[in-house]
């Protein structure tokens, strides 16, 4: 499932085509992706200006001029790309570890914006979904009303850690994992940012506060490697989507950066460590870790 970087690489790559863009037509190819398509969606896109692109989560957010926003969600194998009558065929956008598909026979959704371009949703599993809301609304919606803080938000640090963490038992991997603690970090990246922090997934997630609820400095070496990783993530998947349009279709990815995320058996990537890569499977996941360096 694409994460939170892959995410806001597509939410970039979006953006210069699609904000400022008024949608000639909406053609729906089917009657619902994982869920119905609301009552009349397509005819209450049309003709609309998208006067914003944001994201909350995993979740892409369409800001529309008549007061309404559209709601995204790739879903397993979602994925967006932009076609021209110069470059028909355009690589998907974002930079995702599993190669989405162009095969034409899955797009469910084109918006066809005025001056030619097309905006073509691709599912080949069908897991995602769109519908339509209230921009005034949307914190109440139910997709956003148990969602917790932005990681990559400005305010993210050791102290929210440490408020989000105090006094919980709960292994600190799952509590990362917890939408309702920290919105939009997954598997991938939560595995990284422990090895970077040097802390187990498996250490109680109360570890990280200190008896007066200050954060401990393993809360301020996570909160530093969660923003560092995703940041590079986002790098990386917009570098790539610079040239997206590029004949073969090459993109590069972040996970040739990937220090323990499928890499069970390898060596630690960690200077003078020594320790070997292992998978365990937490909570349905798979964890990949070092033991030796990883406390």
């Amino acid at each position: 499932m694409p994460e939170l970087p892959e995410v806001e690489t597509v939410r970039r790559g979006l953006a210069p085509v699609l904000v400022g863009a008024r949608i000639r037509r909406a053609e729906l190819r089917r009657s619902d992706l994982r869920f119905p398509f609301p009552p009349d969606f397509a005819k209450n896109l049309q003709g609309r200006l998208v006067t914003g692109l944001d994201r909350r989560a995993k979740y892409l957010v369409a800001r529309l001029d008549d007061g309404a926003a559209l709601i995204a969600h790739l879903g397993m194998s979602g994925a967006f790309r932009i076609e021209t009558l110069q470059d028909a065929g355009a690589a998907p956008l974002g930079a995702f570890a599993m190669a989405r598909s162009k095969d034409p026979t899955h797009d469910h959704v084109i918006l066809h914006l005025e001056g030619g371009a097309r905006v073509i949703y691709n599912d080949p599993r069908r897991f995602g979904f769109m519908t339509l809301a209230l921009e005034a609304e949307l914190e109440a919606h139910p997709f956003f009303t148990h969602l917790g803080v932005e990681p990559l938000s400005q305010g993210f640090d050791a102290r929210v850690l440490a408020r989000l963490f105090a006094g919980r038992k709960t292994l600190l991997k799952s509590a990362l994992l917890d939408q309702k603690l920290i919105a939009g970090l997954g598997n991938i990246y939560v595995c990284e940012a422990l090895h970077r922090s040097g802390l187990s997934p498996f250490r109680a997630a109360g570890d990280l506060v200190k008896a007066n609820g200050a954060p401990a400095r393993s809360a301020q070496r996570l909160a530093r490697a969660i923003r560092d990783v995703l940041g590079e993530a986002v790098e990386a998947g917009g570098s790539s989507l610079r040239d997206h349009r590029r004949a073969d279709g090459s993109l590069g990815y972040f996970q040739h950066r990937f220090q323990v995320y499928g890499r069970t058996g390898e060596a630690c990537a960690t200077p003078c460590c020594g320790g070997t890569i292992l998978r365990q499977t937490q909570n349905g996941r798979s964890s990949f870790f070092c033991p030796k360096c990883q406390r």
